[in-house]
């Protein structure tokens, strides 16, 4: 069962997920071991999640777990054609097209949600808030889920708040192997390579404004450091603000940075970090991008209004130039830069994050009747990080130390 734009494209994503595959060990390790363990047989999991090859192969080895996959995407401009006709060859229930319209990316939701899963792997909580919203009769077969991102988590704190929520969700986003990693050197890499094909242009000598230095503003940073830009960091939190000094980046009010910057990078999760009275004072040609979850963060509708004319400056790239006769460029249309210009975070990246969202959805499978009381938001159980952790280094051929029991007594003693 599938809606999608063309199974005759599933051969090119084919290859697609054979490359991720070919570069995702820990993946590969799971997918044996679900092969033989069967986790998730006889129940329905359904995923919304940036719609790619790695996601693609997360969905292939939760399927040979024994899961029947309803799969859809988490944002319409992050959607690979060939992947999602790879999805629907291979037998998954697959509901997604690029560039679908928010009627066409809802009813895709919806015929995923549809079919009563069990399981919820979400990113950005849309999954969630739909069957808690609209298909409150299907409650009631939800073991629990897992959330990728940030702002998911947001939203899943503020449902647990109000007593909203009505089944455990595992915080995938906040697990060590998770964030230390995806987001600083994931993001990193990946929005400077949305960037830097999508825009043709040299970094280096140019000014980088990062608007937020939570994990993923730090590796946004760093990586335009290493590409030769001068860095301004943009904060609410004093605290992130002083480590991004110590860390060597300047730091103002966006205030002052919309006359220095040449590129502009949101990754906050709030709406309207980047407004009117930012884009009145930039230079001529500057370029915007986002790296939050929604394209709420550059007030993209304001600017639509004070615009005197728009065009399309590039694949990717539309200007908006101002009374004032300078324009003002937004890739991507101010969605996720990485994904929506990209192709998302490198691979050996998402097998870390995947391999977490697998482990968990099997936690949620093994433990069902544990977390069945549980309505509120579950942290990812160390084990699972530490295992992670360890197959990695195993994959890249390191060891390290063990503490000796001595040792171990020593660290566990009070009489030191």
């Amino acid at each position: 069962m599938y809606d999608i734009k063309d199974i005759a494209l599933a051969a090119d994503g084919q290859d697609k997920i054979d490359w991720v595959k070919s570069n995702m060990p820990l993946l590969r390790s799971l997918e044996k071991d679900f092969s033989a363990s069967k986790p998730f047989a006889g129940l329905k999991v359904a995923l919304s999640i940036h719609l790619e090859a790695k996601t693609a192969y997360l969905c292939l080895v939760l399927a040979a777990g024994g899961a029947e996959m309803y799969v859809t995407g988490s944002n319409p401009l992050s959607t690979q054609d060939d992947v999602v006709a790879a999805l629907a060859k291979a037998g998954l229930n697959v509901f997604a097209w690029y560039d679908a319209t928010p009627a066409e990316y809802k009813n895709h939701l919806k015929k995923v949600i549809e079919n009563g899963p069990n399981i919820i792997i979400d990113d950005g909580g849309d999954l969630v808030n739909l069957i808690h919203n609209e298909y409150k009769e299907l409650l009631p077969n939800v073991i629990g889920g897992c959330e990728e991102t940030t702002t998911g988590i947001c939203r899943l704190v503020s449902m647990d708040k109000a007593g909203e929520l009505k089944f455990p969700m595992i915080a995938v986003n906040n697990a060590k192997c998770k964030y230390l990693f995806d987001h600083r050197y994931g993001t990193g890499q990946s929005v400077w390579d949305g960037i830097n094909r999508t825009t043709n242009l040299i970094v280096a000598g140019k000014t980088a404004v990062v608007a937020g230095y939570g994990w993923c503003g730090k590796g946004v940073a760093m990586r335009a450091l290493g590409l030769g830009a001068n860095v301004i960091v943009t904060e609410i939190d004093a605290i992130k603000a002083l480590e991004a000094k110590m860390d060597g980046f300047a730091v103002m009010p966006m205030s002052e940075a919309a006359k220095l910057g040449d590129f502009f990078i949101t990754v906050t999760g709030c709406n309207n970090v980047i407004s009117e009275k930012d884009f009145l004072l930039m230079k001529d040609g500057v370029l915007l991008c986002n790296a939050g979850h929604f394209n709420v963060e550059i007030d993209i509708e304001t600017l639509e209004k004070i615009a005197v004319t728009k065009k399309q400056r590039r694949k990717n790239i539309m200007g908006y130039t101002l009374a004032n006769g300078k324009c003002i460029n937004i890739i991507a249309e101010g969605r996720l830069v990485n994904l929506a210009a990209g192709d998302g975070h490198p691979a050996e990246i998402m097998d870390m994050s995947f391999a977490i969202q697998a482990l968990s959805a099997a936690y949620l499978a093994n433990t069902k009747d544990e977390l069945g009381s549980r309505c509120k938001v579950v942290d990812v159980p160390q084990a699972i990080d530490i295992e992670v952790a360890r197959r990695k280094l195993m994959f890249w051929g390191l060891a390290i130390d063990e503490l000796t029991p001595e040792q171990a007594t020593y660290l566990n003693s009070y009489d030191v």
